[in-house]
Order: structure tokens, then C-alpha cells, then sequence
């Protein structure tokens, strides 16, 4: 049985939406709506549009939408039960167990937790035993305390190809269920085996507190065996891209300052310093996900990755990713060619921090780039380095930054601030062209997929129209619907879609429940439920809404009349040309 809506109802009325929402996103009034930057994809105009009146959010720019439910799941990366319970736990209600069934994967993703916690456990205990004595000397031998050993949850995998499956099949889980918790592999011969052995043990732990992957470094003079790294691949519980390490510990540290650095054992480094708002990216490239999440904890980044030339080229990717991101990003780069964890050994934690209070804006560090492998000294040199220089400024909308660091250039390399500021504007002009012609072709030409929301509409433009006006119309008058109820049966919606909306209103409307949001939150995907809230919210309803749903059922009408005379013709075409082959055939 589903939760009951009534408990949803009190569940939602405890967790007000604007409430929750004003937690992740700076909120404006408009009028009797709020409008803020979307936190779900980039945006420098705010697009994203909360209807405090049904309780709905919209995001007019990548068109997801929904309830608080639906805002709690995106953000916190929950399924639908999942945001129910977590919205539940914090307002104080309780959901009996025998009030709703948990879906497979709500299941699924439960026991991957459970394994992940038991097998951190696992480590931890290989790590203080004598079998993991070569760990505790290497985690030592890299000046960490015992202490923050235990806070960040470190261990050990042993050296056994099975020790992990035979303990974990002990406590009552399936080597399908640890599968997909990646914690073991399957051979060609299809026997299991354990995926970490002989590895100092990394636990990744999510904001909530729970384990949900793991990272294994190879025994020092072990490492080519099999990889320096080894890491928990994708899961149910764990997308590495949209997580990072050591962020359950910084979360409460980093309201004016994150630091982002490249591995975990700097992470690790530098909180055991007192640098408690360090994260690192988890083994692959900083993303945009990554971004939206700090954006929503700190007023600045500061990237402080390795001096090398691998780490250099991950700064500036970090960089094209955070460039509209309006988070303020700043860079430090460490002497010597040294990683953060070597500073500070070498140094001390207060020359690192004198280094971070001296650290680059990001268009500093920019500016320096692009002049390390041209000959400045010459007059050659500096028309090319002021050409690279105006293409970096150009691309920054801070305008006040743009005129500052145009006034320095001109002084430092012998320009007139004229000169520099029509290079410039010259770029900014291109570029905006640029950005026009792409509009104008999107809008001639747009680019359709399987992904969108109602790919059908395209055929069939008054038909999705006069659907949506029915929609739209029975969310602002549902006591019209006794009058449509058997005139208008969802199978005379031509588009999938919108028959399927229908049908749930239909359904929802006959049994006489409320409409509301959350009727359709568990089986419509964001962006659905973002053309739902669009029908919803929209303006088709406000005025003469009873003449509105009668034109638009005539429309509908005429639409399946012509749908059926076509298919009727097309058969009749068929039909003929057959005859007129079986003819031809006789005729030879």
C-alpha cells in the first residue's frame, strides 16, 4: 500500500516550501511568487519560480519542477519514498512500516548502506589488528594521529581474496546484494572475490553520515600489482561526481571558505591541521554538481591543487567549470612544486594559511597563465599576450573587475586603457553575435530528442494545446469536472503525455481526492513534473475557464475525428494498392 496522502499532506504542511527551499536558494519576491537562481543547472538570471499559493516550484530555464517533495529529492539526491522519510524525520513524523511497501530500488539502496557501514567496520577493525599493522605504520608514518585516523573512519583491506565476502555472507547479505555494492567482483569463471585486498581503506561518507563508497590506496611497495587506486565504481547510492571527500566533516567549517585540493590524503592532512573546511574532488575531474553543491555551503572556493603540470591543468578545468557557477573561486599555487600536505610538513599550518590570504582571484591566475610561454619583453610578445588577456577579460561579466584589470594591463605593459578596453568590448561584441545567431538558429531549428517532455506535440499542435487547456483549466476548477467526466475519457488525448496527466486527474478526480502536486510525484520524472507545475501555474485558467474547456474538448473532438479519417484512408489506400498489385499479378 502507498503512504496515504493524508500523511503526505501533513508531512508537507510541516515542511513549509518556501521554508525548505530558502535553505539552498536565495529567494526575491516577485509580486506573489519568489524567483532565484535554479540550483539544479547554471544560470546568471534567475529562472527558477516558487508559487508559495499551490505549494509548486518551476524552473522556467531547464524546466524541472514539482513540490517540496520533489525539490527534497533532487537536491539531497533521494527517490521519492526517500525525500518522503527524510522530510518526515526532520518534522517529527512518523510513517508506520505497514503503511507503504518500500520500492526495489528504495530496498536496494537501504542494504547498500547497510554493507557499506558494515564493511568500513571491517576495515577499521583489519586496521587495529596485527594483520593490518603495515597500514597503521603507513597512515602513521604520514604524521596522522590516531585519533583522526578514527574521525575520518581509515582502515584496512587484508591481504585474502575472499576475507570480506566470507564475513559479510556471515551477517545473513547476498553476493548479489554485495555486488551491486561493489565490494566484490565476479571472475571469468564466475566465482566472487573480494574487490579491495591488501589497501589502506578511505571510506567515502555522504552529508548524512552514511558510507556509500570506498577508495583503496595499494600497499606502498605493492602498487603496480594492481593500480595505485583502487575505487567504489557508480552504484545506487554513489555517483562520484556529484559527491566529495571529507565534506560530511566540512560542511560545518566552510560558511566563508572551502578548500578544494586533489587527494584524500590532503584532505585528511590538512583537517589534522586545523584546515576543517578541506574537501577533494573523488578521482575524477571537479563538476559542475560539485560546484552547485559548494555554492550552497560557502561564499568562496579557494582550488589548491598540486603545483605540477597534471594539477595545473586541473585548476584551469576546474575553473572553465565553476565560470558560471557565481561562486567567487580563487587559486593558490604552492611553492616548489609541492601538494598542500608536503607544505605544510615542510612549513608550518600558519605559512599555509599566509598562503591562502595571498591566494589568486581567478582571473589573476588567468592572466598570469596566459603569459608564461610568450616573450612579454618584446613588441610581439605583447600584442599577443594583450589579445589572450582581452579574450579572459572578455569572458568575464564582473565589469567593475573588468576595468580594474584592464587599467593594470594598460599601466604594466605600456597600453593606453583605450586601447585595451576597445580589444575588449571588440570580443564582447563578437561573442554576443555569436551568441545571437545561436539563438536565432535554436529558434528556427529547434533541436528536439527522445528527452523531451512531449516530443508528440510537434504533430499534433492543437491537439497538445487543447489538452493542456483542459489540464490547466481542471487544476484551477475541479468541480467542472462532473461536467466533462463522461464526454471527456483520457483515451481521446491524442499525446501520450498528456493522456497520461489526464488520467491521473481522471483517476484522482472520480475518487474525489484533492489535485495536487503529489499525486504525481512518485511515477513522473522531474522534468514531467516540471510541465505539470507549468500547466498548473500558467494563466490558461484565469479567465472565462468554462468557455476555455468547452472550445478545447470541441478541439480535441474535431482532432480525433480527423486522426481516425486518416488512419481510415490509409487503410482504404492500402486496401486499394493491394488489389490493384493482385490484379496486376493475375494479369501476368
Amino acid at each position: 500500500m502507498a503512504i496515504p496522502q493524508d500523511v503526505i499532506a501533513e508531512i508537507k504542511y510541516r515542511n513549509d516550501i518556501e521554508s525548505v527551499i530558502s535553505q539552498y536558494v536565495v529567494l526575491k519576491r516577485r509580486g506573489k511568487n519568489l524567483i532565484g537562481l535554479c540550483p539544479f543547472h547554471n544560470e546568471k538570471t534567475p529562472s527558477f519560480t516558487l508559487y508559495p499559493d499551490n505549494g509548486s516550484f518551476y524552473c522556467f530555464g531547464c524546466g524541472v519542477g514539482g513540490d517540496v517533495l520533489t525539490f527534497t529529492g533532487m537536491i539531497e539526491h533521494l527517490d521519492y519514498v526517500e525525500s518522503i522519510k527524510f522530510l518526515a524525520d526532520k518534522s517529527g513524523i512518523t510513517i508506520p512500516e505497514n503503511d507503504y511497501e518500500d520500492n526495489s530500488l528504495q530496498k536496494i539502496k537501504q542494504i547498500i548502506l547497510e554493507i557499506n557501514r558494515e564493511s568500513a567496520r571491517f576495515f577499521h577493525n583489519c586496521l587495529m589488528s596485527p594483520e593490518g599493522k603495515w597500514a597503521l605504520d603507513y597512515l602513521m608514518g604520514r604524521g596522522l594521529s590516531i585519533s583522526t585516523i578514527r574521525k575520518f573512519g581509515l582502515g584496512c583491506a587484508p591481504d585474502n581474496w575472499d576475507c570480506l565476502l566470507k564475513h559479510l555472507t556471515a551477517k545473513g547479505y547476498s553476493v548479489a546484494d554485495m555486488l551491486q555494492a561493489n565490494v566484490i567482483s565476479k571472475s571469468q569463471k564466475g566465482t566472487y572475490f573480494d574487490r579491495f585486498r591488501n589497501r589502506v581503506m578511505f571510506p567515502i561518507i555522504n552529508l548524512r553520515g552514511s558510507v556509500i563508497a570506498f577508495s583503496g590506496r595499494a600497499r606502498p611497495d605493492d602498487e603496480k600489482a594492481g593500480g595505485k587506486y583502487v575505487n567504489t565504481q557508480d552504484t545506487p547510492v554513489y555517483k562520484k561526481g556529484e559527491n566529495l571527500y571529507g565534506f560530511n566533516l566540512a560542511k560545518n567549517n566552510c560558511a566563508d571558505r572551502i578548500i578544494l585540493v586533489e587527494g584524500n590524503m590532503d584532505v585528511i592532512s590538512l583537517h589534522q591541521s586545523g584546515f576543517t573546511n578541506t574537501v577533494a574532488a573523488l578521482g575524477t575531474a571537479f563538476t559542475v554538481e560539485q560546484g552547485k553543491l559548494l555554492s550552497r555551503y560557502t561564499k568562496e572556493l579557494v582550488i589548491c591543487l598540486d603545483a605540477d603540470s597534471a594539477g595545473q591543468k586541473a585548476v584551469q578545468r576546474a575553473l572553465e567549470t565553476l565560470k558560471d557557477s557565481g561562486l567567487p573561486t580563487r587559486v593558490v599555487v604552492i611553492p616548489d612544486g609541492k601538494d598542500p600536505d608536503e607544505f605544510i610538513k615542510k612549513n608550518s599550518p600558519e605559512k599555509f594559511m599566509a598562503l591562502l590570504d595571498r591566494s589568486e582571484s581567478d582571473i589573476e591566475y588567468k592572466l598570469r597563465k596566459a603569459g608564461e610561454n610568450i616573450d612579454i619583453q618584446s613588441d610581439t610578445g605583447k600584442l599577443l599576450y594583450l589579445k589572450e588577456a582581452a579574450q579572459i577579460l572578455a569572458d568575464t561579466d564582473d565589469e567593475l573587475a573588468v576595468d580594474l584589470y584592464s587599467g593594470r594591463l594598460a599601466e604594466k605593459y605600456g597600453f593606453s586603457k583605450n586601447a585595451v578596453d576597445s580589444a575588449i568590448k571588440r570580443i564582447k561584441e563578437s561573442n554576443a553575435k555569436k551568441k545571437v545567431r545561436k539563438e536565432i538558429n535554436d529558434a528556427i531549428s529547434p533541436k528536439y530528442s527522445r528527452n523531451d517532455v512531449n516530443p508528440e506535440k510537434r504533430f499534433n499542435k492543437r491537439a497538445a494545446a487543447a489538452e493542456e487547456t483542459i489540464i490547466s483549466v481542471l487544476f484551477a476548477h475541479p468541480d467542472f469536472f462532473g461536467r466533462i467526466e463522461e464526454a471527456l475519457p483520457p483515451q481521446m488525448f491524442i499525446t501520450t503525455v498528456n493522456r497520461r496527466i489526464y488520467g491521473d486527474i481522471y483517476d484522482a478526480l472520480k475518487q474525489g481526492c484533492d489535485l495536487d502536486i503529489s499525486l504525481f510525484g512518485a511515477d513522473y520524472t522531474p522534468s514531467e513534473l516540471g510541465y505539470i507545475v507549468s500547466l498548473q501555474s500558467g494563466v490558461k485558467a484565469e479567465r472565462n475557464a468554462e468557455q476555455l474547456l468547452s472550445d478545447s474538448i470541441e478541439v480535441l473532438k474535431k482532432e480525433n475525428l480527423l486522426k481516425k479519417t486518416d488512419n481510415d484512408d490509409d487503410e482504404s489506400d492500402w486496401i486499394n494498392r493491394m488489389k490493384a498489385i493482385i490484379k496486376d499479378k493475375k494479369g501476368d
